[in-house]
């Protein structure tokens, strides 16, 4: 019986070796490819490269799974010989991965427990867990499932329709604001907003921020007197007087100005 036991074991892990060598030969062929023709790779070829993984990875498991196998975890494994010194049998066996087998690697090789440092994390996250009520968790739930969900609806969907929603979304979505569009047509139209204050110097008649003054004459006339009717009409001018000036009232004064020298066209 016991017999029976060891060579069923020994072909069982045959048969698990050769399949986990396929598989290790698929990621060097394909990691192989990514390295050094990763520029004439095209998508189908990758996926196509992880669909014939993910087939040898199913392959294994259902071969673990498999009520003829026999069960590795009641099978214990002793280390009889330890040695600092070279082994090339264990080199070749490894594939130069593991020269020698001390009692520095083999509690790394044979450990059946995490890494201390990795138990200490599972405590922590297991603290925190337990902190954690049922409600908030139920929540949380909640939450990823609608997330995972929607994440779900929409790669599913034909990239036909993600594309017209997107168009559609573009032409929906306005290109102006309205508030900042009144406020403008406002400003322009009726003054509404701007500063009061006015540029320094005088302000034509008629100015909207010009005042009328309601009392007196705001034209000065001006008499030239000169020696002959013609001087005189050719002489004779109306200067207006600024208005508005800051500081100065409006005069009602008339000024004669005689001419000094003849005009220059009274010859």
């Amino acid at each position: 019986m016991q017999q029976r036991e060891e060579k069923q074991l020994e072909a069982s892990l045959e048969s698990l070796l050769a399949r986990v060598a396929h598989l290790k030969g698929s990621l060097q062929s394909f990691i192989l490819k990514l390295e050094n023709e990763h520029d004439r790779v095209t998508w189908p070829s990758v996926l196509d490269n992880f669909a014939l993984l993910s087939g040898q990875l199913n392959t294994i498991n259902k071969v673990l799974k498999n009520e003829k196998t026999p069960s590795y975890r009641s099978q214990v494994i002793i280390p009889l010989l330890l040695s600092p010194d070279r082994d090339e049998e264990l080199v070749k066996l490894t594939e130069q991965r593991v020269p020698v087998f001390s009692h520095e690697i083999v509690p790394d090789h044979l450990r059946t427990k995490p890494d201390p440092e990795v138990e200490e994390q599972e405590k922590h996250l297991s603290a925190e867990a337990a902190r954690i009520g049922p409600e908030v968790a139920q929540k949380q739930i909640q939450t990823l499932n609608k997330l995972c969900s929607n994440l779900l609806e929409k790669l599913n969907n034909p990239r036909d329709d993600r594309d017209s929603e997107t168009s559609a979304l573009r032409q929906n979505k306005p290109s102006f604001n309205p508030a900042d569009t009144n406020a403008l047509v406002a400003a322009v139209g009726f003054g509404k907003g701007l500063s009061k204050c006015r540029p320094p110097g005088p302000v034509p008649p008629g100015h909207p921020g010009q005042p009328m003054m309601s009392t007196g004459p705001t034209l000065q006339q001006v008499t030239i007197a000169g020696t002959t009717g013609h001087q005189a009409g050719m002489g004779g001018q109306v200067a207006q007087q600024q208005p508005g000036q800051p500081g100065k009232m409006p005069s009602n004064i008339k000024t004669n100005i005689k001419s000094a020298s003849m005009h220059p066209y009274n010859r």
